[in-house]
This record gives C-alpha cells, sequence and structure tokens, in this order.
C-alpha cells in the first residue's frame, strides 16, 4: 500500500479547512442531496463528500457508507486531492498503490474509486466527491463531467460556509468562525491534557483613526493588525476578528511563558509596521490573557468572557501608565 504524500500547500490547507467550522459537524440536506443523487447517476453503491484532515478522511456526507470517518494514510482520497482532475481506480486489486489497502482487502471491498478534488478559492484542495464501487468498472469521458459539475455544486455549498464564518475585510475567521474552530480546538486540548491560552484584543484610539482619517483608513488598520497576528502566531493557532475593533486568538499548547513571547513579537511586529509607514497614527492595542483551566471554563464563550474583562482593565490601566 502508498500512502499518499502531503500536498506542498499543506499548512495552509489545514488552516482554511479548520477556519471552515465543518469538521464534525451534522448532516446536512445540501451535501446529502449530491451524495444520494451521485449514487443514483452513477449506479454506485457509494458516494461521498469526504474532508482530509491531518491524520483522518471525514465525511461530510457519506450515502451508502456506515462509518463517519477513516485514517487518512489509508484513503483514496488523500491521492486524489493531489490531483487537479477526476482520479480514477478501475479496480484497486490490480494497482499497487490500493490492492493490499485495508479498505480493498477488508470492508468496504473497494474495487471502484472516482474522486473530483473540492477546491476554494484560495486554491486549497480540502476533499473530493467521490464514487466507490465493489466492482471494477470506469467512468467514459461524459460521466467524467458530470462528476465534475456535481463537484462543483459541492465547491458552492462549501463556499457559502467559508462566506458565512471567514472576515471579509481581514480575511481571517469571524466571530462564527472563531468560535466552532477554537471549540474544536479546546476540545483537543482537554482530551489531550494539553494548556492553552486565549488573548483578547482591542485597539486602542481606533475611533480616533476613523474620525480622523476616515473609514477607509479604519479598514486599512484592522487590517494591518490581522496580517500581524498571522506573522507573529503560529499556524496551529486559532484567530478571528470578533467585529468592530476586537480580535481574539487561541494559543493551543501555550503555556504563560509561551503566551509572553507571543505578544512580544506581535509588539515588534507592529513596531516595525509603524516605523514603516507614514500614516500619521500607530496601531496598539490592549490585551487580556486567560489561561485555559477545564475545570472553570467549560467552553471557549467561558475565556471569552474572562479575557474581555482582563481586556478592559488592560486598557484603563493603560490610560493610567500602569500597564504596558
Amino acid at each position: 500500500m502508498l500512502v499518499a504524500p502531503k500536498p506542498d500547500n499543506e499548512p495552509a490547507r489545514l488552516a482554511t479547512l479548520r477556519t471552515l467550522g465543518i469538521l464534525d459537524t451534522p448532516a446536512e440536506e445540501r451535501f446529502d442531496r449530491l451524495t444520494r443523487l451521485a449514487r443514483r447517476v452513477f449506479d454506485v453503491p457509494i458516494a461521498l463528500v469526504s474532508l482530509i484532515d491531518e491524520n483522518r478522511q471525514w465525511f461530510k456526507s457519506c450515502a451508502g457508507l456506515e462509518v463517519q470517518e477513516t485514517a487518512r494514510d489509508v484513503s483514496f482520497c488523500g491521492h486524489a486531492i493531489l490531483h487537479d482532475d477526476v482520479f480514477m481506480i478501475p479496480d484497486a486489486r490490480a494497482d499497487a498503490r490500493f490492492h493490499d489497502n485495508p479498505l480493498v482487502t477488508g470492508d468496504p471491498g473497494i474495487r471502484f474509486y472516482a474522486g473530483q478534488p473540492l477546491t476554494v478559492p484560495n486554491g486549497s484542495k480540502l476533499g473530493t466527491l467521490c464514487l466507490i464501487d465493489t466492482r471494477p468498472r470506469e467512468l467514459d469521458t461524459e460521466q467524467r463531467g458530470l462528476l465534475r459539475d456535481l463537484a462543483h455544486i459541492a465547491e458552492q455549498e462549501i463556499a457559502a460556509i467559508e462566506l458565512a464564518t471567514v472576515d471579509e475585510l481581514t480575511l481571517i475567521a469571524n466571530r462564527r468562525g472563531f468560535e466552532a474552530l477554537a471549540q474544536h480546538a479546546l476540545n483537543v486540548c482537554k482530551r489531550m491534557g494539553r494548556d492553552a491560552s486565549l488573548l483578547f484584543f482591542d485597539l486602542d484610539d481606533f475611533k480616533r483613526i476613523n474620525d480622523t482619517f476616515g473609514h477607509a483608513e479604519g479598514d486599512r488598520a484592522l487590517a494591518t493588525f490581522a496580517a500581524a497576528l498571522r506573522e507573529s502566531l503560529r499556524e496551529s493557532d486559532v484567530i478571528g476578528r470578533l467585529g468592530g475593533d476586537e480580535f481574539v486568538a487561541l494559543l493551543t499548547d501555550a503555556r504563560d511563558d509561551e503566551t509572553r513571547h507571543a505578544l512580544d513579537r506581535l509588539r515588534v511586529a507592529l513596531a516595525a509596521s509603524n516605523a514603516a509607514s507614514s500614516r500619521g497614527y500607530e496601531i496598539r492595542f490592549s490585551v487580556g490573557q486567560t489561561q485555559f483551566e477545564a475545570a472553570r471554563h467549560a467552553s471557549i464563550i467561558d475565556l471569552l468572557a474572562s479575557s474581555d474583562s482582563k481586556m478592559y482593565a488592560h486598557k484603563a490601566a493603560r490610560k493610567h501608565g500602569q500597564a504596558r
């Protein structure tokens, strides 16, 4: 069995997938109707909308299959996302990459596979719309075109989710996207006994920037701060804009000292941006930090509330010259 290599853009691809907040969500009719249609049109027992996570493939819709996920190492879709067009295996038993795959030698007894990658606007291939049969077969040119068309509909539905979870101005998660993704990350930290820290940011004197320089310049300040967050934090950290000039970040597997280092990197990045610009103002922030404690914080909402109040205390202290 040949395990599929990771795509060249794997970190960005995973970040895109997780920002959507689609993993481990309930079944939805808009995806289920596509897989039901695909089963009927192509006369196959199994049709899936499969999303490739770091170590698993998870099925947003699985018509004809009882399981919700499998290991990524044995997935056919892990190979399919390395391609731009339909990836087809006419007979897995005759293919050196798959002949001894446990999904071929055991349940569900895959013989035929065809998967069209699902691509989002930034170019990331998040998964596939795929067909599986227990007998060898092939798709002709017309059938391949139909599979592409159905996959395009799935891509449109994913794009609708992205619009609902991504802040259009800064291109980071909005409140809905952040809460979904951060809760997922927090659950992982709970299960693994890992540290986590939540930072709640508010830009200082943002109203003055809008009033003095105009809303377009205010938008530029927000986008600049979001870019500094992306630059300063790790790819595994979850960042978002809650609205207005409020931003948040969940740092996973991070203790107090690591969180302080992240804040230092952010201050350095903003100082460099302020020094290099001639905007007539400086971007500064107040921040509240809360270290995750499983006994005190049942959800990401609890962490947000705690860090919000600490941020306002920090802002008040800054006004009186008592804090950095």
